[in-house]
């Protein structure tokens, strides 16, 4: 047999290698059992694969993307498996790898229930443990059609290669590719196992998942497509090394405690009534109060900063969102028109940045007033899709905390270092610390403006995010239509990855709307602008910061900032002349004067997370003092009433993170 030139590719360092032609890409990392595929000239393949002469081999560890979207992706092979052996009615959709997991659709005569899911847990054990070979095979249309002739949705994905969308087929080999075959083979005898549709590449064999769980169940049209049928879809999650699963399960289980969803009902924050509709909050008083220390806070600190505060109305005439392009852009979502009688197409608001256009151009505007700062907390409409409608975090009406900045060209780039510089100081506030940046540059196939003017808008964001030291990481194509833009994202108490506040340069709706001002020379010129928002949405943020602090609120925050507790109901009066006082120094003061005993009133305030109770006794209310009692369970004994106030009032002006 001839040889081959293989070069072998580790990081920056490559190594030439002269093998046997026919020799694998298993062949040459032997030992190796943390590498469960190949990258061959910039394309994954199977450790089956025999590399041609020259070309490019670098190893996949099961650790890296890739390996982790291989290993959860041969284990929703391993899932369906499992489940047409149980199930042998059950059809077949698309089983590809998530963040953090995988799922897999199939057409099954009722849902799911969990003592299925066990089944199939047990039923993959068994499978993983056979050690079954993952193969693949190029076949034509015809032969998959023949081979595949009881199952439907392949048939249909088969239908479209060659011009599906990754969320089409996320299983199948698309855009004129080869069409593929997997068969899952016994290791002792070859014998076929199971089979599907499907692009791979896959793990050399089943024994390489070495640690998975199931889920959950859930509901799923085919394709995502209302029109289509109902399929169920079964998630899981697998993953390197058991502590890892089991590290990933802790996670989940803290987050489920922390679920803003959860956490505002107990606590007695906001609902969602059926009544109103999905997406669609009420706040209750402590959630409302929450969210106006948020406010509050936030209006002062741009009023520092030079911004003016605008209002604008909820509806407009659609002729509006023509002229700002959202209606070519955006229609998808925004609540449909509403059809009034001056015969006129009325839209909720999906944005404020159209409505602030008509208020800079109410009347002639000279660079003197250069930059111009309008703020506004603006609610606006979306019709979200009920399937991804979540909590506060994705809803159909929400609060923007929205600025549009109007500058000159060369007031640019100091203003956007300044509105970064200012957006990430307000977010420490709040104790979010931990963050990256991400750029978003043009969509090639939505945008309005000239490629000159999207270029220089990104490269001018790109400096000034350079300037803030923070990581920097690309998002192609991820722009809004009218300009690119840089994204906080920002990680919270146990690492989960959130974007807040978004700075985006836009040429062009000031070309659209014809803003103009009054130049030094008296010559009209263009402005430009600066769509930004901190918060993202009000009620976003406030699920991120629920979530953040468990629903433990810094002093500043609390919708209760301390309760008193008497220990018997002599001591209420004392409580509340301390209340009153502290309530007078704007402090948020309640007295719990029921007929619960002493320790079951510290074990209620506890569970609804008050910072402080103020416990008083007899020797309190003789000395004039009274006790803290601290969130953590520890506890400070006489102090002077003055000074326990002052104390709570020095914790909230400093936001101290307690």
């Amino acid at each position: 047999m001839s040889d081959v030139r293989v070069i072998i590719q580790r990081d920056s360092e490559r190594e030439e290698h002269v093998v046997t032609t026919g020799t694998t890409a298993a062949e040459l990392f032997p030992g190796q059992r943390t590498v469960v595929a190949a990258r061959v000239d910039g394309e994954l393949r199977d450790l089956a694969y025999a590399p041609k002469d020259g070309e490019v081999v670098e190893p996949v560890e099961i650790t890296s993307e890739d390996g982790l979207d291989i290993l959860r992706h041969s284990t929703a092979h391993v899932m369906a498996q499992a489940v047409q052996e149980l199930f042998p009615e059950a059809k077949l959709g698309i089983g590809p790898p998530v963040k953090d997991g995988f799922y897999y659709d199939f057409d099954v005569e009722r849902p799911f229930t969990p003592e299925d899911l066990k089944a199939v847990e047990k039923k993959m054990q068994e499978i993983q443990k056979r050690g079954q070979r993952f193969s693949r095979r190029v076949v034509t249309d015809e032969a998959a059609r023949a081979e595949l002739a009881d199952e439907p949705y392949k048939l249909e994905l088969i239908g479209i290669k060659g011009s599906a969308s990754s969320d089409d087929g996320a299983d199948v080999e698309v855009g004129g590719g080869e069409l593929t075959i997997y068969d899952n083979l016994d290791p002792k005898t070859g014998d076929l196992c199971w089979k599907d549709l499907c692009r791979g590449p896959h793990l050399p064999t089943t024994r390489f998942i070495p640690a998975f769980k199931l889920m959950r169940n859930a509901a799923a049209y085919w394709r995502g497509s209302e029109k289509n049928p109902m399929l169920q879809r079964i998630y899981g999650t697998a993953w390197p090394t058991k502590d890892q699963l089991k590290a990933h399960l802790e996670f989940l289980e803290e987050a489920a405690k922390r679920d803003h969803r959860k956490l505002g009902n107990e606590l007695d924050l906001f609902s969602f009534p059926d009544e109103i509709g999905p997406g669609l909050a009420v706040f209750h008083p402590k959630g409302g109060v929450i969210r106006r220390a948020m406010e509050d806070y936030s209006r002062r600190r741009h009023e520092e900063e030079g911004y003016e505060f605008v209002y604008s109305p909820h509806a407009t005439k659609g002729k509006l969102f023509e002229k700002s392009g959202h209606l070519d852009w955006y229609a998808d979502g925004m609540y449909p028109p509403m059809q009034l009688d001056d015969g006129v197409d009325y839209y909720l608001k999906p944005m404020n940045c159209p409505m602030h256009n008509l208020i800079f151009d109410a009347r002639g505007r000279s660079y003197r007033e250069l930059p111009l700062r309008l703020f506004e907390f603006g609610t606006v409409y979306r019709y979200e899709k009920s399937g991804v409608v979540h909590g506060l975090t994705r809803s159909r009406g929400f609060t923007q905390d929205d600025a549009h900045i109007y500058c000159t060209r060369e007031q640019m780039a100091e203003e956007l270092d300044r509105t970064l510089t200012f957006v990430l100081n307000l977010l420490r506030d709040y104790g979010l610390t931990d963050f990256y940046l991400e750029l978003s540059t043009k969509d090639p196939e939505k945008f309005v403006g000239s490629d000159e003017a999207w270029e220089e808008a990104t490269e001018t964001l790109r400096q000034v995010a350079e300037k803030q030291g923070l990581p920097l990481v690309p998002d192609p194509g991820g722009a809004a239509f009218y300009g690119p833009k840089i994204s906080v994202q920002c990680k919270d108490a146990i690492g989960r990855t959130w974007q807040m506040s978004t700075v985006q340069l836009d040429f062009n709706l000031p070309e659209r709307f014809d803003l103009e001002y009054t130049g030094p020379d008296g010559t009209k010129q263009r402005p430009v602008m600066i769509h930004r928002a901190l918060f993202g949405s009000i009620e976003r943020f406030f699920a991120v910061l629920l979530e953040h602090y468990a629903g433990a609120f810094p002093v500043w925050l609390a919708p209760v900032q301390a309760v008193g507790i008497p220990i018997g109901d002599t001591h209420i009066p004392y409580l509340q002349e301390f209340a009153a006082e502290a309530r007078k120094k704007g402090l948020r003061v309640e007295v719990d004067a029921s007929s619960d005993r002493m320790q079951k009133k510290i074990r209620n305030h506890q569970k609804a997370k008050v910072p402080f109770m103020v416990i008083v006794g007899d020797d309190d209310m003789n000395a004039g003092t009274v006790s803290f009692r601290h969130r953590d369970g520890s506890q400070e004994n006489g102090i002077p009433r003055d000074e326990a106030i002052a104390k709570l009032v020095d914790l909230v002006e400093r936001r101290v993170q307690v």
